[in-house]
């Protein structure tokens, strides 16, 4: 049975290709769920309405989780609220980028 642990620790190998680093530490991952029967859900964000890499993030991230074993579906919602702010990412990541 995957955990939300489990699923954060494999979107860690998911990068947003313009910044070369991986979704959960720059704070695009909103929110995780995962359901008894395997049914994994994911609210993310991007980092603008406009980002060129988006399709390409959301696909990596639906494929990333679908391969866990135990998954039985993965929902990934795109949401704006609350809009993504350099304040979502992790501090240490923040503090590399300056």
């Amino acid at each position: 049975m995957p955990t939300v642990d489990l699923v954060r620790k494999a979107l860690k190998g998911v990068k947003d290709p313009e910044l070369g680093l991986n979704v959960v530490d720059i704070g695009l991952i909103y929110d995780i769920t995962v359901s008894e029967a395997g049914d994994v859900h994911i609210t993310m964000s991007l980092t603008s309405p406009g980002c060129p890499s988006g399709p390409e993030i959301m696909g990596d991230v639906q494929s990333v989780v679908a391969d866990l074993d135990g998954v039985n579906s993965v929902e990934v919602e795109l949401v704006w609220e609350p809009y993504w702010t350099p304040e979502r990412m992790d501090p240490r990541v923040r503090a590399f980028l300056g």
